[in-house]
């Protein structure tokens, strides 16, 4: 799979698929998001990850992914706080990779939704906190899954995201400490 990260949370997979593009204006830092694919998917209906118009829908490019849905929770008050969260599961069509992005986990996963999202070639996990699960709880979902890559998200750079949210940095040296540092790509 090609994955292309274009900010925040939005990647583009295989130049046909876009998941939660940001609306212009709703992350800090970050310049309009202007992109095009097949389809396009959105974990929920937050600003910062449902900029639908964002992306232009080509009607030459085509999505043979096999992408499935996993009710969740934006927080760990069953969604009290920030409300329902969808991770995908998305697979190639030949069925030979697997990549699991989270979108706006806010809480460990349930046995159930672990079993979904194990043995993922490539897990998207939103590390910076507040809004989402923290660093540590990031690292414990990473041990428990087990995935070959994991591509961190939804953290403030040095240019761009939320005040409140946490770099990717303690992510990175808690993943050291525990061994799965070097599955870390950015």
């Amino acid at each position: 799979m090609k994955i292309e990260y274009l900010g925040h949370a939005c990647f583009r997979i295989d130049d046909a698929l876009v998941i939660d593009p940001y609306k212009d204006g709703s992350v800090p830092g970050l310049a309009p998001l202007r992109t095009s694919a097949a389809k396009v998917i959105c974990s929920h209906g937050h600003a910062d990850h449902s900029g639908v118009e964002c992306v232009e829908i080509d009607p030459a490019l085509s999505c043979d992914l096999k992408i499935e849905e996993i009710a969740s929770w934006h927080d760990d008050q069953q969604g009290a706080l920030r409300g329902l969260n969808t991770i995908f599961v998305i697979t190639s069509a030949d069925g030979s990779e697997k990549l699991v992005h989270l979108g706006d986990l806010g809480h460990f996963p349930n046995d159930e939704q672990l079993a979904a999202i194990s043995d993922a070639d490539y897990l998207l996990i939103p590390v910076g906190g507040f809004y989402t699960i923290d660093a540590a709880t990031a690292v414990e979902i990473c041990l428990a899954v087990s995935p070959k890559t994991i591509i961190p998200m939804h953290y403030r750079t040095a240019t761009s995201g939320y005040p409140q949210i946490d770099t990717v940095d303690e992510f990175v040296r808690l993943c050291g400490e525990k061994g799965i540092g070097d599955k870390i790509k950015d």
